[in-house]
C-alpha cells in the first residue's frame, strides 16, 4: 500500500473550543511531510489522536489500510513515535531500554539484538548502548528515542518537535537521518516543527493554523499559491503574522 497514513475531516473540541476543524490529508510511504502551525494551531492534539492518547468523534485516521478506531491494535503497530517530552527510562541503559520496547512489540531477542545493533549504528550511537540515558546529553537521547521508534520496523514515524532544545549539529543530524530514512526505507514521516531551517527542497507541506489546514503540497506548489519566495514568507501570510 502506497499510502501510509489517511485522515479524513477530523475534528476534535476540548469542551466548545474547537481545537481541529475539519482536518483531511494523507502521507504516502518514502514522503517526509513538515507540519508547520503557530503555537496553538492544534499540531499536539492531531498527534494525540493519531496515537489514540485521544478519541476523535469526528472524522477518521487510517493508519495503512487499518483504521484506527475499529483496528488499533493492527494500526497502532505500524507506528513509531517520538514525542517533544522524552519518555525513556533514565535509570536504565540504553541497550534496556530498547530491549524493553522490543519486548513490548513481541519481537524475539535474537531479533531485537539484530535490530538493536543497526539501528544504534546507523545512529553512531552503538559504543554507548551500555551507558544509562540520564549520562547522555540531549541529543544523544533523541537518537535512541529515534532507535527505539523503528526497532519494530513502523510504516508511518511521527517527530513531535524532536530537535527542540538542542544544539545546532544535534539538529543537523537527527534532520539528515530522517530525511534519509524517509528515502531508503520508504518511511513515512509527519514532523511537526517551527524550524523553516529543517524543511528540504523536497519535502511536503502541511500548515496548520486555528485548527484548520491552510495549505498543503510540495513547496513550489505552496510559494506559487500564496505569491511568495520563502516558506518563512508563505507560513507568515498563511497564519497571518502568528508566531511559530
Amino acid at each position: 500500500m502506497k499510502t501510509a497514513l489517511t485522515i479524513e475531516n477530523l475534528s476534535f473540541a476540548y469542551g466548545k473550543k474547537k481545537a481541529l476543524d475539519d482536518v483531511s490529508f494523507s502521507i504516502n510511504r518514502g514522503e517526509c511531510t513538515l507540519l508547520l502551525g503557530p503555537n496553538g494551531a492544534g499540531k499536539s492534539t492531531l498527534f494525540s489522536l493519531i496515537t489514540r492518547l485521544y478519541d476523535s468523534r469526528e472524522g477518521n485516521i487510517n493508519l495503512c489500510g487499518f483504521d484506527i478506531k475499529k483496528q488499533s491494535r493492527e494500526a497502532l503497530g505500524r507506528l513509531g513515535v517520538v514525542f517533544q517530552q522524552t519518555t525513556l527510562d533514565m535509570d536504565l541503559t540504553v541497550l534496556q531500554n530498547l530491549h524493553y520496547h522490543a519486548a513490548l512489540h513481541g519481537i524475539a531477542r535474537k531479533v531485537a539484538n539484530q535490530r538493536i545493533q543497526e539501528e544504534l549504528e546507523r545512529l553512531n550511537m552503538y559504543e554507548r548502548r551500555k551507558e544509562k540515558v540520564r549520562q547522555l546529553n540531549g541529543g544523544h537521547k533523541r537518537r535512541v528515542e529515534i532507535a527505539r521508534a523503528l526497532l519494530h520496523k513502523p510504516s508511518l514515524l511521527l517527530l513531535d518537535e524532536p530537535t527542540v532544545g538542542l544544539d545546532v549539529p544535534s539538529r543537523k543530524s537527527i534532520v539528515e537521518h530522517v530525511h534519509q530514512l524517509a528515502n531508503d526505507n520508504q518511511l513515512a514521516v509527519l514532523w511537526a516543527t517551527h524550524l523553516i531551517d529543517e524543511i528540504y527542497p523536497d519535502d511536503s507541506l502541511l500548515v496548520l493554523h486555528q485548527g484548520q489546514i491552510k495549505a498543503r503540497g510540495s513547496i513550489p506548489s505552496i510559494l506559487k499559491s500564496s505569491n511568495t519566495e520563502t516558506v518563512s514568507d508563505a507560513f507568515y501570510q498563511l497564519t497571518q503574522g502568528a508566531s511559530a
